[in-house]
């Protein structure tokens, strides 16, 4: 099994197979109401909407680093309010979310292992280490929304 495979199954269980973990994002995310996601359960932290959608302005972020785009991280590091808390806004971003692990399928379909020492220009980082990131981050967030759904 090649290394881009390996990590391309570890990608997808993080977000609907079986992890070591022993969660994932969709079956975390199941369930969750808009008026869940939408809820602010402390000023200071983010709401479970809020992540989902920095999740996915990252996950598009890294691929298209992966794709040899240069891209420019936003100064609010893709936390943005939501503006529209209905069910059906809900309900598109969790497809969208659903469609970034799609699009992230494909690209590991024709993915190269000697690409993965390829190194991006804006920081240095092995394409190797992106795709390592991306995957920590979806943890490490998917953690939070964890703890969210249990103070709701």
């Amino acid at each position: 099994m090649s290394e881009s495979t390996r990590i391309s199954n570890l990608y997808q269980s993080i977000y609907n197979g079986n992890p070591w973990l022993e969660v994932n994002l969709d079956n975390t995310l199941k369930n969750v109401t808009a008026e869940q996601a939408y809820k602010k359960i402390n000023p200071n932290l983010n709401t479970i909407w809020e992540i989902v959608n920095h999740l996915i302005q990252w996950r598009r972020n890294i691929l298209e680093r992966m794709q040899g785009e240069v891209t420019k991280t936003p100064d609010h590091n893709y936390f943005v309010p939501v503006l529209d808390p209905s069910e059906a806004a809900w309900e598109q971003s969790l497809q969208t979310l659903a469609k970034s692990q799609e699009s992230w399928n494909a690209f590991f379909e024709d993915f190269d292992d000697a690409d993965l020492a390829k190194i991006y220009v804006n920081n240095g980082h092995s394409y190797y280490e992106h795709l390592h990131g991306i995957i920590q981050h979806d943890v490490y967030h998917l953690g939070q929304i964890v703890i969210l759904k249990k103070l709701l």
